[in-house]
């Protein structure tokens, strides 16, 4: 099985995406929400291989393309990459793009709610919003760059609730379900996150391009 995608420059089939993340969470998410895409989705730890660059972007976008083009240029296959962070409005949008090295390089998922928590210290519910944000970056070997972005909107609790999800899923409390994404589980997690939100952009594309 492969897919077919159709426009005014390249008619491109391809039956293998390669996602450049080594993160097996990220990993597993995106095979659960797309399992259904007629194609073999490989990660780079699968593949024995890491991209050698600096997540100095400027934003969630920069960061996925330097990915993804790394990625294309050594395997010359397609590639999915994307960027994304927790966005608290207490703090002006931060972390953001350094949500995942919020505590410092290599920080824990641990250390890096910790410091949220210090950050948000005294501040009350109400002014607790915050948001997931994910961009996806798609690029072919021929040169085609496509994007798409998914936003998912909560607030940040007083303490880590739950054994599910990583990275600030303990803390992301969503008001509709009255519990943390960690709390929810992978199953409903995986339909309303910021990753599924943007993969379900990804999945309309190809059916409207196919």
């Amino acid at each position: 099985m492969s897919i077919k995608l159709s426009n005014n420059i390249h008619k491109i089939t391809f039956d293998t995406l390669i996602v450049a993340s080594h993160n097996p969470h990220k990993i597993e998410e995106i095979r659960s929400i797309l399992s259904d895409f007629p194609v073999r989705i490989l990660s780079l730890k699968e593949l024995d291989w890491r991209v050698a660059h600096q997540e100095d972007g400027q934003s969630y976008y920069e960061n996925a393309v330097k990915k993804a083009k790394a990625v294309v240029e050594h395997f010359g296959q397609p590639v999915l990459a994307e960027d994304s962070g927790l966005e608290v409005d207490a703090l002006g949008g931060e972390p953001g793009i350094h949500s995942a090295r919020y505590a410092g390089e290599g920080a824990s998922d641990e250390a890096n709610n910790q410091k949220l928590l210090a950050a948000l210290s005294g501040v009350p519910a109400s002014q607790r919003g915050a948001r997931y944000r994910c961009t996806l970056v798609l690029m072919f070997p021929q040169g085609e760059v496509y994007s798409w972005e998914g936003t998912f909107e909560g607030r940040i609790t007083c303490a880590p609730r739950g054994e599910g999800g990583f990275g600030y899923d303990p803390l992301f409390f969503v008001p509709e379900y009255g519990k943390t994404l960690a709390e929810l589980g992978d199953e409903i997690k995986n339909k309303i996150s910021h990753r599924a939100r943007a993969l379900a952009k990804l999945r309309k594309f190809f059916q409207n391009s196919c």
